[in-house]
């Protein structure tokens, strides 16, 4: 159980946790290629496919020095109900198409700017409880950029971007990092993000509190505590203190 009174500081992952991919950008993307599919679609396909995803990338041993991008977007395409897409695409060919198109200069803080519904209100939640917020992430150094454009850094005290950290999440030393930026205590430190392996599996590794990121109830495991959104996880600091007074 996670003692949500006693959490003082909380380090949020940063895609898919505060910030998702401009799914209406992809799907406009693959209408020019013929490929019709909604946003939605698309958007419950990436969720869909994070489980397999996250097995791949840390537990079977392919690194972030691979071509991480086609993956991830070969992915989602894999998790698409194809019926809701005419014609059928050559996925591979689509991938190899969109991860230059998706991302021109080879960053992905053009692709990932559309803020998750309600995140701007549990931002401010947390805050005014008076929760220290630090965004901890496995990037490729355009996080600082992403958050301003998407105007949530001012919520936040401590950025830490693994392109320039030196190393990334599940190693616990970026969250020791994120903790003696913040000088904060891990057993008063929860960790959110979408990716168990990375973000649940990398908190626990360093001491903190974890809780995953399950919108659609897409993860089949059963030792951490799973919500939708960041808005359930401020209800839950919320409650838990107001218990405790």
């Amino acid at each position: 159980m996670i003692p949500y009174a006693q959490i003082d500081t909380i380090f949020l992952d940063h895609g898919n946790t505060l910030v998702s991919i401009d799914f209406d950008w992809v799907a406009s993307e693959l209408e020019a290629r013929r490929v019709v599919c909604a946003p939605d679609a698309l958007r419950r396909a990436e969720a869909a496919a994070r489980p397999e995803y996250s097995q791949r990338l840390f537990v079977d041993g392919v690194s972030e020095g691979t071509d991480l991008f086609s993956a991830y977007l070969l992915a989602m395409f894999n998790k698409l109900d194809m019926t809701a897409c005419l014609p059928v695409p050559d996925l591979e060919t689509l991938v190899a198409e969109l991860k230059i198109v998706l991302r021109p200069d080879g960053r992905s803080s053009v692709l990932w700017r559309s803020v998750m519904p309600r995140v701007p209100d549990a931002l401010a939640k947390l805050r005014d409880l008076g929760v220290t917020l630090a965004v901890v992430s496995n990037s490729d150094g355009t996080v600082e950029r992403s958050l301003e454009t998407a105007g949530l850094r001012s919520y936040l005290s401590v950025v830490i971007d693994s392109a320039l950290a030196g190393y990334e999440k599940p190693d616990p030393r970026i969250f020791g990092r994120a903790l003696e930026a913040c000088g904060a205590q891990p057993d008063r430190t929860l960790h959110v993000g979408d990716l168990y392996h990375a973000d649940v599996a990398g908190a626990r590794g360093a001491g903190l509190h974890a809780v995953l990121l399950d919108p659609f109830d897409d993860w089949a495991v059963t030792d951490c505590e799973r919500v939708p959104d960041l808005w359930a996880v401020a209800n839950l600091l919320e409650v838990a203190r107001t218990t405790t007074h």
